[in-house]
């Protein structure tokens, strides 16, 4: 049976809408997170993630 792994926010360290198995290789991959609302570049390899950029600060507008 293969090992799926969620890939987690950067962030705030919540699930996000992503599953990864062991095979699986992203590269500069624009991750978004549902809860926070940002978006990461991150790379994955054997289940090995990576933070290439985070968010500049943002403004909030209402």
């Amino acid at each position: 049976m293969e090992k799926e792994k969620w890939v987690l926010c950067p962030i705030c360290s919540n699930k996000t809408r992503i599953k990864v198995r062991p095979d699986t290789v992203l590269e500069n991959f624009p991750l978004f997170c549902p809860k926070c609302k940002q978006e990461t570049i991150i790379n994955v390899k054997q289940l090995n993630t990576t933070v290439i950029k985070e968010p500049d600060a943002q403004t909030q507008s209402r």
